[in-house]
C-alpha cells in the first residue's frame, strides 16, 4: 500500500423506518431481533471524508467543523477498527463529517453517518465492495446504517448470521411519491442514545409480543407500498411506532421520548387523515420529533396545519432518496 494518504468522500441519506428496528439478538454484531422496512430521505444527508495516513498515530474526527466529543470519536474509532481488521490495514484516519440536519434527535443521524463513513473509508482504501457487503459493514457501526446504503424503499433482513443480516431495495425511489414532513419538537441531543435503548428493550414485558407480530406487519407494509395503498400503509406505520414506544416506556429504565407537543401532533395527524381526508400518518423514532408521512399532493396542507399547532415549530421535509454514493472531487 502506498505511503501517501488515500482519501474519499461519501454521502449517505438518513432513513425513516415504517416497521421499526428496536432490540438486538447480538449486540456485538448488531443483529436485530426482527426485520425492518424504511425509506431513504433525499434531503437529509451526511457527507463524510476519510483520509487514511501511515504517518498519523491515531484517528481524528471533526463533525460540522468542530472537534468531536470523545464519545463520538470512540464510536467512530471502534468502527474503523472493524474495517481495519476486515481489510488488514494498520493505518489511522482523519474523518471529517457534516450533517445538514439535527443530530441525535430521532432523525437517524447515526444511520447516515455510519453509512457514509463505511463507504468513504472502504473507497479510500481502494476497495470496490458490493452493496450487500457495504450494508453488512455499515450495520456494525449503527444497525439502521445498513438501511442507508441501498436506495429508495428498503428492507433490512434480520438474518441469522453476520453474513445474512443486510438491507436491500425492494422498490425504487420513484415507485411512490411519499413525503416525510418532520415536525422538529426539539433539537436537543437526547439523553439516552438508541444504542443504549436497544440494550434495554428486552426488559419490557411488551417486547416479546411486539416481536412475535413483527413479521405480519412487515408483510402488510411491503404489500401496502407495492400497491400504493395509503390506508393500509398508515395503519401499519402508526401501529408499529406506537408499539415501539410502548416497549420504550415499559423498559427498565423507561425511555420517555414523547413531549406534549409530540402527542398533540400525533392526535392532530389522525384527525387530518380520518376527518379531513388528508393522506398523512405519523411515526416517531427514538426521539420527540414527529415524522408526518404523506402523499406528495398533501404535503403543503400538512405543513400549513402543523404551523397552526405551534408558531415556533421547525419543519423539515424530504422526498424519497437514493442510496449512499461516492462524491467526485467536483462534488
Amino acid at each position: 500500500m502506498a505511503d501517501d494518504p488515500r482519501s474519499a468522500t461519501a454521502r449517505a441519506h438518513s432513513n425513516i423506518a415504517f416497521v421499526k428496528y428496536w432490540g438486538n439478538r447480538d449486540y456485538r454484531l448488531r443483529l436485530p431481533v426482527s426485520s425492518s422496512i424504511s425509506m431513504n430521505l433525499a434531503d437529509l444527508h451526511t457527507t463524510t471524508t476519510v483520509a487514511w495516513d501511515d504517518n498519523q498515530e491515531q484517528d481524528t474526527l471533526t463533525i460540522n467543523g468542530a472537534t468531536a466529543a470523545d464519545s463520538a470519536l470512540e464510536r467512530v474509532r471502534n468502527h474503523l477498527d472493524v474495517l481495519r481488521a476486515r481489510f488488514q490495514s494498520r493505518r489511522h484516519a482523519r474523518v471529517c463529517s457534516t450533517n445538514n440536519f439535527p443530530m441525535g434527535t430521532g432523525i437517524a443521524s447515526s444511520a447516515s453517518a455510519f453509512a457514509a463513513l463505511t463507504m468513504a473509508a472502504s473507497a479510500a482504501l481502494g476497495l470496490k465492495l458490493s452493496e450487500r457487503e457495504l450494508s453488512i459493514l455499515a450495520r456494525m457501526g449503527s444497525g439502521s446504517a445498513a438501511r442507508s446504503i441501498p436506495s429508495g424503499y428498503v428492507e433490512w433482513h434480520a438474518g441469522d448470521s453476520h453474513e445474512t443480516s443486510f438491507a436491500e431495495t425492494f422498490a425504487p425511489s420513484e415507485h411512490w411519491k411519499l413525503i416525510d414532513v418532520i415536525a422538529i419538537v426539539s433539537r436537543a441531543h437526547k439523553r439516552t442514545s438508541s444504542s443504549a435503548g436497544h440494550e434495554t428493550a428486552g426488559t419490557s414485558v411488551l417486547q416479546p409480543a411486539r416481536i412475535s407480530s413483527a413479521a405480519e406487519r412487515l408483510r402488510a407494509m411491503k404489500s401496502a407500498i407495492m400497491r400504493r395503498d395509503f390506508e393500509q400503509f398508515a395503519d401499519v406505520v402508526e401501529e408499529d411506532s406506537n408499539l415501539m414506544h410502548a416497549v420504550m416506556m415499559t423498559s427498565d429504565p423507561p425511555l420517555l421520548y414523547w413531549e406534549p407537543l409530540s402527542f398533540a401532533i400525533m392526535k392532530a395527524v389522525r384527525h387530518w387523515r380520518t376527518v379531513e381526508n388528508l393522506q398523512v400518518c405519523y411515526t416517531l423514532d427514538a426521539g420527540p420529533n414527529v415524522h408526518c408521512i404523506c402523499a406528495a399532493n398533501d404535503a403543503e396542507a400538512v405543513v400549513a396545519r402543523l404551523r397552526t399547532l405551534s408558531s415556533e415549530l421547525d419543519i423539515l421535509r424530504s422526498s424519497v432518496g437514493c442510496g449512499a454514493y461516492i462524491l467526485t472531487p467536483e462534488g
